[in-house]
């Protein structure tokens, strides 16, 4: 835990690179996550790319496998960050990035398509705990949000990237070029280092040194962080428990609530939705702008208000961004419904409103992309203590991917029991309940070394030096 005073000549750029190394594996990511919007438009209305027709249902599945693929690697993962390290696991996971894509490309039927993308989605979920864990412990205090934030946007920019090519590229091309992503992201992060914390865990003392001081620079004072790691080390071996003793843990059940909560809303706040009807939105308001640059304008928005966050987390925390982020994500989807229902009644009614919708879609995406969508990542890095970390990181992530499918499948039967207007009224109030929970439980954890944080989970707020660790903090 990395995260001692940087008044003695730390360097922060070096920081800044590691980071953004780490999260050109999330520009893959994002690729991945986008490549459904333009491959939907050929595969399945042109009836291009492939040499067999896909159905709307089978295209249904071949986008939620990706997700299935991501919920059932989260747990494994914890276990292979914790014994290979986590540069070694994210250089790892290229080799499923590569797989997956090849099948997509030559897929010969439908079932192949399905196998791929599990595959591909078993990449990228893995990468989703991976790298804010790596991000979370390289980074100094003061600027472990912003890096932290790194992910998220460059997840943003893998979407928009793909919806840019998409609208030029047929779908094999684009598919090619997502495929060759993932070994530019093998080649430069092979020369950034292995987090300090995992290296001092392995008893590599020397390694995490030269880590730290690539990380910091040569003249960096590393004997002040270096204790601090090794006594970490050593509270966590003392207390050392087998996993289900550690979850069980007072500090570990609070941040493991609170993690799954922020995952939990996330996914129930209405993004899937939003994103669903933007196209209809948009043309519906009669904006005269197209299915293909209504996708690449809210990609836009996303990268920029995502580039936001990263500027302002680390100065206004974790919580404000949360709460204004629900806050305003809860009037934006209860003016859609109110619109689409309306709409349903007389559509004569909404003919002046077209307005409405469109701006409720902007807001919704922009505040989305600052608060909800970058922060319970981030916060998934800072919650845990080491020993627990890893497997903890990895149920937060089950549950967000298995939300994802969750939420996903069953939108058409929301729409049809409760009208689209109803759906996003539920998405609403799913998101008042989010911006309560996030006041009342949610710690801003801005500015604290990650054993402050594991002292404020514990109750201890007077006295940052006496915990390290979960477990030590119940003595």
């Amino acid at each position: 835990m990395v995260h001692t005073s940087t008044e003695n000549n730390s360097r922060k750029l070096p920081q800044y690179v590691a980071a953004l190394a780490a999260a050109g594996g999330a520009f893959a990511c994002g690729t991945l996550l986008g490549w459904t919007s333009p491959a939907q438009t050929k595969i399945v209305d042109n009836g291009t790319g492939y040499d067999f027709p896909v159905s709307d249902t089978q295209f249904s599945w071949i986008s939620s496998a990706m997700t299935l693929g991501a919920a059932s690697v989260c747990i494994p993962i914890g276990f292979l960050i914790n014994m290979i390290g986590r540069k070694w696991t994210m250089l790892f996971l290229v080799l499923p990035f590569i797989a997956g894509w090849a099948m997509l490309i030559w897929a010969p039927n439908v079932g192949l398509m399905y196998a791929s993308r599990y595959i591909l989605g078993i990449a990228g979920g893995a990468f989703c705990v991976t790298a804010p864990m790596y991000t979370g412990e390289i980074a100094q205090k003061d600027i472990r949000g912003t890096l932290g934030s790194f992910f998220q946007l460059m997840i943003t920019i893998g979407i928009l990237f793909v919806y840019a090519i998409g609208a030029g590229l047929e779908i094999f091309w684009v598919s090619v070029v997502c495929g060759l992503l993932p070994l530019v992201f093998g080649a430069i992060f092979f020369f950034m280092p292995e987090s300090p914390t995992y290296l001092v865990a392995k008893d590599r003392s020397e390694n995490a040194i030269k880590s730290i001081q690539w990380l910091r620079g040569k003249d960096y004072d590393y004997e002040p962080e270096l204790a601090e790691l090794r006594e970490t080390d050593r509270e966590i071996r003392e207390n050392k428990v087998n996993v289900w003793s550690a979850l069980n843990r007072p500090v570990t059940r609070k941040a493991l609530a609170i993690s799954l909560g922020l995952m939990f809303f996330q996914q129930v706040c209405g993004i899937n939705a939003v994103i669903f009807y933007s196209s209809r939105i948009f043309k519906e308001a009669n904006t005269g702008i197209g299915e293909q640059w209504a996708t690449i304008l809210i990609g836009i928005m996303q990268v920029v208000a995502t580039f936001v966050s990263t500027l302002v987390v680390d100065k206004l925390g974790r919580r404000i961004l949360l709460l204004a982020s629900g806050c305003a994500m809860a009037v934006a989807t209860t003016a859609i419904g109110v619109y689409f229902y309306l709409q349903s009644q007389d559509p004569t009614q909404v003919e002046s409103l077209g307005w409405l919708p469109v701006a409720s879609l902007c807001i919704f995406i922009i505040m989305f992309s600052m608060g909800y969508g970058p922060v319970p990542w981030l916060m998934m890095g800072e919650l845990f203590a080491t020993d627990i970390k890893g497997f903890a990181g990895s149920l937060a992530g089950t549950s967000n991917w298995l939300l994802a499918f969750v939420v996903t499948k069953t939108f058409d039967d929301l729409n049809n029991g409760l009208g689209i207007g109803g759906t996003f009224w539920l998405f609403a109030g799913l998101t008042v309940l989010g911006v309560f929970f996030v006041f009342f439980a949610v710690p801003e954890t801005k500015g604290k070394s990650l054993n402050e944080i594991q002292q404020e989970l514990a109750g201890n707020r007077s006295n940052p030096s006496a915990v390290v660790s979960n477990g030590a903090a119940e003595k």
